[in-house]
């Protein structure tokens, strides 16, 4: 099974539209995971029609609206594999052992805010992904967004992708 994880895309502030690298790989994925901040309704629409399915949540900056239509945590299992989705996780420091305890029944967490990529394995089993964010770079290098894979009950291979700079 095939994921695209994205946060923090912040339409049409950060951005006048999402990435046409990003909006091509949706049609070759099972499942899309946002981890919040969309800022606008437009794009959970677009990704809705896009996607073969969507699991997203709201974020600090979302309205009324998008959090009349998404929950402030969500879940999913694949072959068996527990995936948890969260906007906010709060600072680094001490990331994984809040998470560890907050989602003590999770394999995967999702998360974004820092528009940071992160990818670790908290306690050897608790793996914490943030895709970055495809529109807003804040102090790093490039946009990103991340795709991975899922067989088995196990997360696969995980790939930063980096977008070209606009």
């Amino acid at each position: 099974m095939r994921l695209l994880l994205t946060s923090d895309t912040h339409l049409p502030t950060k951005a006048k539209e999402l990435p046409e690298e990003l909006l091509d790989r949706i049609a070759s994925v099972d499942l899309v995971i946002h981890a919040g901040d969309w800022v606008d309704t437009a794009t959970l629409n677009l990704l809705e029609a896009r996607a073969k399915r969507l699991v997203g949540v709201y974020g600090n900056n979302d309205g009324a609206d998008l959090r009349a239509r998404l929950p402030e945590v969500a879940r999913v299992e694949l072959e068996g594999l527990r995936i948890g989705v969260v906007h906010e996780t709060g600072p680094a420091q001490g990331r994984e052992r809040r998470c560890i305890e907050r989602f003590p029944e999770l394999d995967v967490l999702v998360f974004g805010h820092s528009h940071i990529p992160w990818d670790t394995t908290a306690d050897g089993r608790l793996r914490l992904l943030n895709p970055g964010s495809p529109t807003d770079r804040r102090r790093q290098p490039y946009c990103t967004y991340m795709t991975a894979e899922v067989a088995a009950g196990a997360v696969g291979q995980v790939r930063l992708r980096r977008l070209p700079r606009r």
